[in-house]
């Protein structure tokens, strides 16, 4: 039977990365936070209040923030760089390449509004392409966690990891139903239903459609496995292939573009150790547009109904 999940109310997962940092700047004095010209849209809010002198403004320079970032790191701070997604990735990479990545230095790079969940702000803001991006750097940590209760206990456990980390957080609502108490392991899945007929390898956002398409298969007598890869890279190589041989069909779902996200990152395990007919629910080969959160992933294929069809697609395959 799917195991059913309680919604304790929907949260946005940036509100999440605000919890947490506030936290590990409680537990660390190292942690420091930088943005620019965004405390009030990534809820850098509390941080900036309880250590203001901790809090750096960098403005509309976002080149200049990792840079100064990488300074601090390279003194013994813990910096959490933050902005939108888009800006913080694509408008600064070889900032990120050369001073964070090549350097293994311990910068957390924190990516808000990320995915086409943006919503109204359109394509020029939204970004589907960031975890190609980041997942190509040597060294470089991806967490994408799936609500607010992981995304606070994932900048917790980013604050201890000791290299660079790429934290991708969201602007909508989301559900939020993982344990407010739930231990964040950097590199691990985390199993959040058993199945026996089709693996759903789910992260961020969609991780919440992944178990609603597993109760809505298990009325057709379909038992679906759900994952959520909440760290894509390092990935949990292990519990991937363990779950593969156990269903032998896979799905994978992301709130992402097809080239270079989760949906690469599996296959390419499988590929090279337990081949498995999969289907993929990706942004496909394209930009965003505006629209609502909601619209937005039934416009591009990213929720439940199309999972269930990916599902039944892969069981047919074997």
């Amino acid at each position: 039977m799917a195991k059913q999940y309680t919604n304790t109310g929907n949260k946005d997962t940036r509100s999440g990365f605000g919890a947490g940092l506030l936290e590990a700047g409680k537990q660390d004095e190292r942690v420091v936070a930088l943005t620019a010209d965004l405390i009030g849209s990534l809820k850098m809010d509390a941080f900036a209040k309880e250590f203001p002198q901790r809090m750096f403004q960098c403005g509309i320079a976002e080149a200049n923030m990792i840079g100064t970032a990488a300074g601090l790191a390279i003194t013994g701070k813990i910096p959490f760089a933050g902005s939108f997604a888009e800006f913080v990735t694509g408008r600064v990479y070889d900032q990120i390449r050369q001073e964070v990545a090549y350097g293994h230095t311990n910068v957390k790079i924190a990516s808000s509004h990320a995915g086409i969940t943006l919503g109204e702000d359109g394509a020029t803001h939204q970004t589907m392409e960031d975890i190609a991006l980041m997942r190509a750097l040597p060294g470089m940590v991806v967490i994408n966690p799936c609500d607010y209760n992981q995304t606070k206990a994932a900048t917790i456990a980013a604050a201890k990891y000791d290299g660079p980390v790429y934290l991708r957080f969201g602007r909508p609502s989301v559900p939020n139903f993982t344990p407010e108490d739930a231990p964040f392991e950097i590199g691990k899945a985390y199993c959040m239903n058993e199945g026996e007929d089709v693996t759903i390898f789910a992260t961020g956002h969609l991780v919440w459609e992944a178990i609603t398409a597993a109760q809505e298969l298990e009325k057709e007598g379909i038992s679906a496995e759900v994952i959520d890869i909440a760290t894509i890279k390092p990935l949990d190589t292990e519990a991937v292939i363990a779950s593969v041989k156990k269903t032998g069909a896979v799905v994978c779902a992301e709130e992402h573009n097809m080239g270079g996200g989760l949906g690469e990152a599996i296959a390419g395990t499988l590929a090279a150790s337990y081949p498995a007919p999969m289907e993929f629910i990706n942004g496909g080969d394209r930009f965003g547009q505006s629209g609502t959160p909601a619209k937005l992933l039934e416009a591009y294929g990213l929720d439940a109904a199309h999972i269930v069809e990916a599902a039944k697609k892969a069981i047919a395959r074997k």
